[in-house]
């Protein structure tokens, strides 16, 4: 993006150069004080500091001969590293050096606080500032601030450019191929899923064939049997466009940060990224994220790509505030009819919660296939695993044993309804969701 200067100079400063001539001057006086003959020395070093500033004041920098663009930005992905890359172009006959720093941006975090170029006269130079995107969302980049320096170096012109350019910083869906062999799952799902042939379940008939030891009695096709006065088979193959329903919890227990990012960060990370191996499957996605109140909505229809639920969520932040389960469970139930299997991301640490939660997924898990994510925090672990050297350590090692219990007993209770739990560390949550969804596709329990 091109950039036009906001305002003329912003200000005139002496250079790095002018002040290491002002400490050499005043050693010389100091020195000058016991030996007179330093005192030439000093007078040649302070015409030498007031004709160089006279002529790099002359000199000047030419603000009209001086472009800054910004190239067109990549897409960000949250916490994975990119760069802001520029174009800087000198149409004078001085050599010029540039040292450029953005306007603070929310949801970026600047590798370098200023990144410095030369660039010789009347050609141009390209240089690049490390970023590192911290939060979801949209922000703007705005106006690039310019400290620039001439040949002779003693005075420092400090301009502003506005160059107002939107930035959008989308979840980081590279877990699905960064995590173990899931490129190999990839192409297996590819290849397989989309005619996976298991005996005596789901709901499309690929064949019959002969009996075989090891086949379930109730793939036995009997008719078929009876015609042929032999025990016959039926393969079915699994139908393709099934629902997948992600329901994301917004609220206030999903504020809480494990490592570098919120627990709803890596929330959206996972949902995400089962959201793109189920597309490869045909199946139809869907999404709820509530707090309070609904957030985001769509049922589960044909059409809906991954990118619309990726435009969806982007920009969505948790609130710290109580959720309303039985609302957005309502939601499901009202919007899902067809038998799906439902992805609820939440965490349990907090009794109150856990009992509305329980009376709520309890209804669901009657008619559909229900997923419940938490995420364990290592911390736990830590403070359960570490030998208690003084009495805080004592009470945060009860604190963590209290927390372990609820999530274990609300695990155990949640599968007694028959909800399936997954609890994992932050970090596997991605694989391990997966994993789940390609057992569950495998075994045709939609």
């Amino acid at each position: 993006m091109k950039t036009q200067p906001r305002s003329p100079f912003a200000g005139v400063w002496p250079a790095p150069r002018a002040y290491w001539t002002l400490a050499i001057l005043a050693l010389l006086l100091a020195i000058g004080g016991a030996l007179p003959a330093f005192l030439v020395l000093a007078a040649l070093c302070a015409a030498a500091l007031v004709a160089g500033t006279l002529a790099d004041a002359f000199a000047g920098v030419d603000r009209a001969s001086l472009d800054i663009e910004r190239e067109p930005l990549e897409p960000f992905a949250l916490r994975a590293r990119g760069a802001l890359r520029y174009r800087v172009r000198n149409r004078s006959g001085a050599a010029l050096r540039l040292n450029l720093i953005e306007s603070d941006c929310r949801v970026l975090r600047f590798v370098q606080d200023e990144v410095t170029v030369s660039v010789p006269p009347h050609s141009e130079a390209a240089v690049e500032r490390g970023v590192i995107p911290v939060a979801r969302g949209g922000d703007v980049l705005d106006t690039i601030y310019v400290t620039a320096q001439n040949q002779f170096g003693f005075l420092s012109r400090r301009l502003r450019f506005s160059a107002r350019q939107p930035i959008r910083v989308y979840p980081d869906l590279s877990a699905v191929e960064r995590y173990g062999a899931l490129h190999v799952r990839n192409r297996l799902i590819e290849a397989g899923l989309r005619r996976m042939r298991l005996r005596g379940t789901g709901t499309e008939l690929e064949n019959l064939r002969d009996w075989a030891p090891g086949d379930q009695f109730r793939s036995i096709e009997w008719k078929a049997t009876a015609r042929r006065g032999r025990l016959m088979v039926a393969e079915y193959e699994v139908e393709r466009s099934q629902n997948v329903m992600i329901v994301l919890d917004a609220g206030r227990l999903m504020t809480p940060r494990v490592d570098e990012q919120r627990k709803f960060d890596y929330a959206i990370t996972a949902a995400l990224s089962v959201a793109s191996i189920a597309s490869l499957a045909h199946d139809k996605i869907g999404l709820v994220a509530f707090a309070s109140q609904i957030l985001r909505a769509q049922a589960p229809r044909s059409g809906h790509s991954i990118s619309s639920i990726a435009a969806q969520v982007h920009d969505l932040e948790p609130r710290f505030e109580e959720s309303d389960y039985a609302r957005a469970f309502a939601y499901v139930r009202s919007n899902v009819r067809k038998r799906s299997l439902v992805v609820f991301f939440t965490d349990m640490v907090d009794p109150v919660a856990q009992s509305s939660v329980l009376a709520q997924i309890g209804i669901l898990a009657k008619r559909h296939i229900v997923i419940c994510v938490f995420m364990n925090d290592r911390a736990i672990d830590r403070a359960l695993e570490a030998f208690p050297k003084t009495s805080s350590d004592v009470y945060a090692a009860a604190v963590a044993l209290e927390l372990r219990d609820e999530r274990r007993a609300a695990a155990a209770i949640l599968q007694r309804l028959g909800v399936q739990v997954i609890d994992v560390p932050a970090r596997e949550l991605t694989t391990a969701l997966i994993d789940r969804y390609l057992l569950v596709k495998q075994r045709g329990l939609l």
